[in-house]
């Protein structure tokens, strides 16, 4: 069963997925507010191999909780 988001009864897998269609586009607006590097991909995975994913990467903000928290000291250094 899919996760309900916040209260909806639709569940978070329908309102996390845009249905695009053949030769099609979409438009995405998102407020980016959550520090990190996020994946977005298509969930075929030979589009995946085609080139149908990306990466965000968003930068810390201004408020308290708009950080990354630092790595952990016994992380390995590469």
């Amino acid at each position: 069963m899919a996760t309900m988001h916040m209260g909806s009864r639709i569940p978070q897998l329908v309102l996390n997925t845009i249905a695009v269609p053949q030769n099609g586009w979409t438009a995405i607006r998102f407020r980016a507010n959550n520090p990190g590097v996020w994946f977005m991909h298509c969930h075929f995975e030979r589009h995946v191999s085609w080139g149908m994913e990306m990466v965000f990467i968003v930068r810390n903000g201004k408020g308290e909780h708009e950080r990354m928290l630092p790595p952990p000291k016994d992380m390995p250094k590469c």
